[in-house]
């Protein structure tokens, strides 16, 4: 399969990269399964990938044996055009790519250098604590930053800001921007808020969100809080599994559409009370049990310091575990005023 040479991003519009990667490119695939696999509104090979072979059956009727050729024919083509690492890599080039990774910067260079540089894109952030740790506010902040350029910490993207708490304030983010002179409104208009009322409504949300990437830029996908509604829905100990099956499928989710996008992801966690003593003499350690914890690229545990706050670095796999101060202003997140 030829599949020719990728355009030069400057030229390159949504509209023709979301075309050039249209399921049609399965050409090796019979008419009627092409025919059946379009019927489940999947039109493009990183929407088959980042549903999986499993989904895909599911919602096709297509049988599993069809169902992961399909997938593996996605990953290739994928993997041929650059969007996706190759099954065989040497080091040195994943290497030399990362070098060119996009970063979102947190608005604080001491948060950014916890970070590495910032909000890493292809990753998952988990950020959790206790209320008024800071949380909210840091997805408030990146989400005007991300629009910025490159030599500014942004991405010159939008953000898609799902909102499971009614916790976002766009009279915060006019707040931030003005502190950060940019302009309030068009802040706004870059910034896409979807409210989910349920479990099943914020999955609703994910799956159609990929519409919106392409479509509208986006660079940062905000989930402020990603299990609260599963929390306050799935009750007791007979509950538990179910819960834990929908929370693994919601991660993994989402962790797809951080590479297949190459978007930065960042999720808001709730805490819950641990018998076991953690780091600082806390009680509390994040929600969702070892689901999020297996699946976040970088946890970090955010808690009140007087007026500060202090970000720690619990798991990564490249930064050792340390801790940092950061403030909460007008502008959102940033550095302690030096007295």
């Amino acid at each position: 399969m030829n599949h020719g040479s990728d355009p030069d991003n400057s030229s390159f519009d949504h509209k023709s990269k979301k075309e050039s990667l249209s399921i049609d490119l399965l050409s090796d695939l019979p008419t009627e399964l092409l025919s059946q696999l379009k019927k489940t509104g999947l039109l493009s090979l990183k929407d088959i990938v980042i549903e999986g072979p499993f989904e895909l059956s599911a919602k096709s009727g297509i049988s599993m044996d069809d169902c992961n050729f399909i997938y593996n024919q996605a990953i290739a083509y994928l993997e041929d055009v650059g969007i996706m690492e190759k099954r065989f890599t040497p080091a040195t080039t994943i290497y030399d790519k990362r070098k060119k990774i996009g970063r979102i910067s947190t608005g604080s260079k001491n948060f950014d250098k916890l970070l590495g540089g910032g909000l890493e894109t292809g990753a998952i952030t988990e950020v959790y604590g206790e209320f008024g740790s800071g949380k909210t506010q840091l997805c408030h902040t990146a989400s005007v930053i991300v629009q910025l350029n490159r030599n500014q910490g942004g991405l010159d993207g939008g953000a898609l800001y799902i909102d499971t708490e009614n916790t976002f304030r766009p009279e915060r983010i006019e707040t931030i921007s003005r502190a950060r002179r940019q302009n309030p409104s068009q802040t706004l208009d870059n910034i896409i808020v979807a409210r989910a009322y349920s479990s099943s409504h914020q999955e609703l949300i994910l799956s159609e969100s990929r519409r919106i990437i392409e479509a509208q830029n986006i660079k940062l996908l905000i989930l402020d809080s990603a299990i609260s509604l599963y929390r306050s829905e799935y009750l007791g100990l007979s509950a538990l599994s179910l819960r834990q099956q929908r929370m693994n499928k919601l991660v993994h989710s989402i962790m797809r559409i951080a590479q297949t996008h190459q978007i930065a992801v960042l999720l808001a966690n709730q805490v819950q009370s641990s018998p076991e003593t953690g780091f600082g003499n806390t009680s509390f350690k994040a929600a969702g049990g070892n689901i999020f914890a297996h699946s976040s690229t970088y946890r970090i545990f955010l808690r009140k310091s007087n007026r500060n706050r202090i970000a720690r670095m619990v798991d990564s796999p490249n930064h050792p575990e340390s801790e940092i101060v950061f403030s909460i202003d007008e502008s959102g997140i940033t550095d302690p005023q030096k007295i």
